[in-house]
């Protein structure tokens, strides 16, 4: 992959639905840390899920980047376009004795975990004798999982330090499901890595991911980049907001407003303005502060007030 002899910063997109404000609130968030730290910054969509990504949500998702201004470095990476890359670090995991094949269905795990609770797998097939492996084998294709162990730390740039025992906090953690598609975690890390990304800002939501993946690049050999978890986006409930449910889709942010808008309500809601006004982003690096930013998760109920 191009780009190794940079220092890189990503954003890494699914394109498995419109964009929404809190989708853009990160990217602008990324670009912005990069460009104010001196870093590149690489698009990358991951598009692993083909159930769920399609290509036209990819396209669209570029296309609004675009109408924001977020110029990218370098040409775009398609995970789905990696696999072979996968496939080495995953049999390197799987010769060095750390995979095991996990017969469990998400449902099975699920039912056997308190309400609300943290969902960390137990190990249930992480000791099975080979004899045990190939009867399950005849009813049901694994998944593969990595087995964790010792603690795992690290310093987040707006969290602080961070602390967890792998094996009680995290669990062992799928590396290829078991359709054959290589997992969210593996290909992140394989493709930073190869990407020669430093520096990642994203969701605070994604910091026990975190550990998960400084555990495979430690044992992959890989070199870790420096994160920065921020604050999620909120509805005025204080739910999370979610593609799904279309909250603040970016189609119709784009009909009422234009881009030097929205990043200045975006910044706004951020604290580094006392009022929403129309900001290029040239004015918007100015301004950018991580330390200003808080660490509570922040209510978009000021994003329509004061329209400008």
């Amino acid at each position: 992959m191009e780009n190794s002899e940079f220092e890189n910063a990503r954003f890494a997109p699914s394109p498995s639905g419109r964009m929404h404000l809190g989708n853009v609130y990160t990217a602008l968030l990324s670009w912005l840390y990069a460009r104010k730290s001196g870093k590149r910054w690489l698009v990358r969509i991951e598009d692993l899920d083909k159930q769920r990504c399609k290509k036209e949500y990819a396209e669209q998702l570029l296309d609004d980047l675009c109408f924001l201004g977020l110029e990218w470095d370098g040409e775009i990476v398609w995970q789905s376009k990696r696999t072979d890359f996968y496939k080495k670090a995953f049999d390197r995991l799987f010769d060095a004795g750390l995979l095991y094949p996990c017969f469990c269905r998400r449902a099975d795990i699920l039912a056997s975990s308190a309400p609300h609770e943290n969902l960390v797998y137990a190990g249930t097939c992480r000791n099975f004798c080979a004899e045990k492996i190939a009867e399950l084998s005849k009813i049901r294709r694994p998944s593969y999982r990595v087995k964790v162990f010792g603690e795992s730390t690290f310093f987040d740039e707006h969290y602080g330090f961070q602390k967890i025992d792998l094996q009680k906090d995290a669990g062992d953690f799928i590396v290829r499901r078991a359709d054959g598609n290589f997992s969210y975690q593996l290909a992140v890390c394989v493709d930073d890595a190869d990407s020669h990304v430093v520096q990642i800002m994203r969701g605070r939501d994604l910091l026990t991911s975190t550990h998960q993946q400084l555990f495979l690049y430690r044992v992959l050999n890989f070199t870790p980049p420096q994160y920065a978890h921020i604050p999620l986006l909120v509805s005025e409930d204080g739910r999370r907001l979610s593609k799904r449910e279309r909250d603040l889709d970016f189609g119709f942010l784009r009909e009422k407003f234009d881009a030097k808008q929205i990043v200045g309500k975006i910044l706004h809601l951020c604290g580094f303005l006392e009022k929403p006004c129309p900001l290029e982003l040239c004015e918007a690096i100015s301004i950018f502060d991580l330390k200003k930013l808080p660490k509570n998760d922040i209510s978009i109920s000021r994003f329509f007030e004061n329209s400008i």
